[in-house]
């Protein structure tokens, strides 16, 4: 447990943003695992009209340093990816 004031204000700090990044994160994870269902039920004309949405957020996240662009750019290749070969 921290001592000095500071660092009790800087755990409050953290415990918020985990709280707010784990939101963002299970957000993201929810619209995939959508997606991902649709691609395995043959819907691919609905698979493709969530894929910029779900591109959309993992920007905005990866933006938001909740994800390394490489990794958000990484999903969005692979979910395109499966589109295509679907």
């Amino acid at each position: 447990m921290p001592n000095l004031r500071n660092a009790k204000k800087a755990l409050r700090k953290s415990l918020r943003r985990y709280e707010h990044n784990k939101r963002i994160r299970t957000r993201v994870k929810r619209w995939i695992k959508k997606y991902m269902t649709l691609l395995k039920e043959g819907k691919k004309d609905e698979a493709s009209k969530i894929l910029p949405f779900v591109q959309k957020l993992i920007d905005k996240a990866a933006k938001r340093n909740i994800f390394h662009r490489n990794k958000a750019s990484r999903m969005v290749s692979r979910l395109y990816r499966l589109l295509n070969q679907a």
